[in-house]
């Protein structure tokens, strides 16, 4: 038999016995012989796909304990929780919110071989024992979850997640297996990248979520738009999610909703900690009718019945968008995804994407760091120039990316022999091609608020994945009639066709195409519509461009 048969069958009978899974889907077993081959893996599927079972159920055939960072100890909690119930398997966690003595517990059933999964907060990765008593484990498999934190380029980026690559390398190196449910091609290289991640076997396995209706509203007034916003919120089949970008409005809306007779909370990064671990709890347990929130009520978020995701302002990148909407529907059954769209909204996002690094406080942290007769510590250069938190640490990402620095066991030192202004210019030169990033994924969300073709397409586009026809449940499909009801016209009882005939390319730029552009270089075509591609270019980010401007001006060529 060959091997993969033999592994396959391994792996399948694994979950029928442990988990009591008939079977698994393609991607999922996909990314399981790769973990079992010992290879790296990046795994990006849509939230409720299974991307857990991803290294729970190799877990359960490796034969060292396996690592799972994860960033919050509500979703970590939930985790070990459904493995036991699941599988009747025991996973432990390390964290704050234990005594000593649970943590103590927790390394011995790790050790002993009592429990075969220990969960861990990225921040805990940053102290030496913990680092001597992992390596001391030697876990099989060093699971990353939510990747995308690890991404400044994520929309959900966290400073601690830089350390995981060092961690990695200090506890032997197991092979890293890296997971998120939306990334787009841009995040996912960086995610790799900044893991260190070596050859690893990438699985992007369907974005669809064809039971989840997209709808754009588009308003010319703030007012009307509240308004609105309230209306739609209160009239929706519950329960359901309503995103706000500031902390006021999460809980203006929340007061109205609740004026209103329906059970509502706000959540957002002001409250505190036990007040949100009380919206969370309740909304899961069924107690909440809506929750208003900033993008902080997210993670862990594995509810199935959420009927619509509302969004009261423009998220600032597709990527958030997609994350979010991706919380409603998990049982498959019809939800909505209702962005309120006001054009002047895009001004808000376009001054949270920006905020570079100048050159001067650059080249300054670089000094610092450079001056220092031994490694700095963050807090020391954060006290040392007076940067906040995130932009410090934006700075010496920026540093780090361009060779002038290094970070090991949570300090900071100075590349031997790199060229400090070298190394200064090439960081300016990264922090503008992020910033062009930025604006242009904040120019894609405009793309889909604005789109006269399928959202979905356009949707699904970003993310590399093709439909190659309408899907039938978004506003746009539904205001225009395809050919099939053309010709039938307006029947009693008929169905709206889910498709139509395949889009047939008449240019050389099919979405996939490789390309080079004179000025921005070369590119990946991600998305066609009307006479109009996107194409995704490494210098300066997402560009919308005009076929016949393109033909006409032979401003594009094929890769061979």
């Amino acid at each position: 038999m060959p091997i993969s048969l033999f592994v396959a069958r391994r792996l399948r009978r694994a979950a029928r016995v442990a988990f009591g899974w008939d079977e698994l889907r393609p991607g999922q077993l996909t990314a399981m012989k790769a973990v079992m081959r010992r290879r790296d893996a990046m795994v990006v599927m849509p939230t409720g796909s299974g991307k857990s079972a991803v290294y729970q159920v190799p877990g359960m055939l490796l034969p060292g304990p396996t690592l799972v960072v994860s960033p919050l100890i509500a979703l970590q909690r939930d985790q070990i929780a459904g493995l036991l119930r699941n599988s009747g398997q025991t996973a432990v966690a390390v964290n704050s919110s234990m005594s000593r003595a649970q943590n103590e517990q927790a390394w011995e059933s790790a050790s002993d071989g009592t429990a075969r999964f220990l969960f861990l907060a990225p921040e805990q990765l940053a102290k030496q024992d913990v680092l001597e008593r992992l390596a001391a484990l030697r876990p099989s498999l060093f699971v990353v979850d939510e990747a995308q934190c690890v991404s400044s380029w994520g929309h959900d980026f966290r400073p601690d997640y830089l350390r995981l690559r060092q961690a990695a390398e200090s506890i032997g190196r197991p092979p890293i297996l890296a997971l998120t449910a939306s990334a787009a091609a841009p995040v996912r290289a960086d995610i790799v990248e900044q893991l260190g991640m070596r050859k690893a076997h990438e699985v992007v396995a369907g974005f669809d979520r064809p039971n989840i209706r997209l709808e754009v509203t588009h308003f010319l007034d703030n007012a009307a738009k509240r308004r609105a916003v309230v209306e739609r919120a209160a009239a929706e089949p519950k329960p359901g999610i309503v995103y706000v970008s500031t902390r006021k409005d999460a809980e203006a809306y929340a007061a109205e909703l609740g004026e209103l007779g329906l059970s509502a909370a706000a959540y957002h990064a002001g409250s505190r900690s036990a007040d949100r671990s009380a919206v969370h709890d309740r909304f899961l347990g069924g107690e909440l009718d809506v929750v208003v929130a900033t993008s902080a009520f997210g993670m862990g978020i594995d509810k199935p019945d959420v009927r619509f995701v509302l969004h009261a302002s423009v998220p600032g990148s597709l990527d958030a968008y997609y994350q979010e909407i991706g919380r409603a529907g998990r049982d498959g059954e019809p939800s909505r995804a209702i962005l309120h769209y006001r054009v002047e909204d895009l001004g808000l996002q376009k001054f949270f994407s920006t905020g570079r690094p100048d050159a001067d406080t650059i080249a300054n942290v670089s000094r610092l760091v450079r001056d220092r007769a031994t490694p700095v510590t963050p807090t020391e250069l954060q006290e040392e120039t007076g940067l906040s938190a995130g932009r410090l640490t934006a700075v010496l990402n920026l540093l780090e990316s361009a060779g002038a620095l290094t970070t090991e066991h949570g300090k900071v030192a100075p590349v031997p022999g790199a060229d400090a202004e070298e190394t200064a210019t090439r960081a300016v030169e990264l922090g503008t091609a992020h910033e062009s990033m930025e604006r242009s994924r904040v120019d894609m969300m405009r793309g889909l608020a604005e789109t006269t073709g399928c959202r979905r397409r356009f949707l699904l586009g970003y993310f590399g994945e093709r439909l190659n026809s309408p899907c039938g449940n978004c506003d746009r499909c539904e205001q225009r009639p395809t050919g099939a009801e053309a010709a039938v016209g307006a029947v009693p009882g008929l169905s709206r066709p889910r498709t139509t005939s395949p889009t047939r390319h008449d240019h050389p730029f099919p979405p996939g195409t490789a390309v080079h552009h004179p000025q921005w270089g070369d590119g990946e075509v991600l998305t066609e519509e009307e006479n109009r591609i996107t194409v995704l270019f490494a210098s300066v980010g997402y560009r919308t461009l005009s076929l016949p401007v393109i033909l006409e001006k032979n401003l594009l060529t094929a890769a061979s």
